[in-house]
C-alpha cells in the first residue's frame, strides 16, 4: 500500500477517502465465549482455517479468530462471510465491567474517550472500538502498555492499561468486539 499511494493523486486520495468513509459497518464479527475451538492452522500469510480433518482443543486465556465460511474469505469474499472470535467464558461480562466502570480502579471507564457506545467523537481523534476484532483491540492494548506502540494516541492510552493483565486485556477486547459497530 505504501508504494501505491504514493502514486495516486491528491484528487484520487480523496474520493478514495470519501468512498470509504461512505461506507457503513456491518457486524463482520461473532464474538462466542468458549472452553474449546476447533482445531486450526496458520496458512501462509497468516490466516487462521479450521483443521480440514476436525477436532477440537482447549482455548485456554487467549482470541482464536476462525471464518464462518472459510472457502469465501480465502477468496476474500468479506461481505459473504464474518469470522467468529472464540474468547474465555466469562470474559464478555469481566470486560463490561472493565469499559464502564473501571473495574474498581484497574483502569478507567473506556466511555470517557471513546463515547458512550464506544463509537468515537465526530472529530475523528478518538477512534470506534466498537465491533472491532477482539484480536485487533487485543493487540493495540498490549502495544500500549507495552511501549511498541508510538504516536499522541500511545501517549494517552498507557495510564488507562498499565494495571491491566492479559486476562483483563482479553476481556475488554472480548466485550468491545461483541458490540455493534
Amino acid at each position: 500500500m505504501d508504494v501505491i499511494s504514493r502514486a495516486i493523486s491528491d484528487s484520487d486520495a480523496e474520493q478514495a477517502a470519501a468512498y470509504f468513509a461512505s461506507m457503513k459497518p456491518f457486524p463482520y464479527i461473532k464474538v462466542v465465549e468458549a472452553t474449546t475451538v476447533p482445531k486450526s492452522f496458520v496458512l501462509n500469510g497468516g490466516m487462521r482455517l479450521p483443521l480440514p480433518a476436525g477436532g477440537e482443543e482447549p482455548l485456554g486465556q487467549r482470541i482464536i479468530v476462525l471464518p464462518q465460511d472459510p472457502e469465501r474469505i480465502l477468496a476474500r469474499d468479506t461481505r459473504g462471510s464474518g469470522t467468529i472470535a472464540y474468547v474465555p467464558q466469562g470474559s464478555i461480562a469481566r470486560g463490561k465491567e472493565l469499559v464502564t466502570t473501571g473495574g474498581a480502579g484497574k483502569t478507567v471507564s473506556c466511555m470517557a474517550c471513546h463515547g458512550e457506545a464506544l463509537k468515537g467523537n465526530q472529530l475523528g481523534d478518538v477512534p470506534r472500538i466498537a465491533g472491532l476484532q477482539p484480536i485487533y483491540i487485543f493487540r493495540q492494548m498490549y502495544g500500549f502498555q507495552h511501549w511498541t506502540r508510538v504516536g499522541d494516541a500511545a501517549s494517552l492510552m498507557r495510564a488507562p492499561v498499565m494495571n491491566l493483565s492479559e486476562a483483563d486485556m482479553i476481556a475488554i477486547a472480548a466485550y468491545v468486539g461483541s458490540l455493534a459497530p
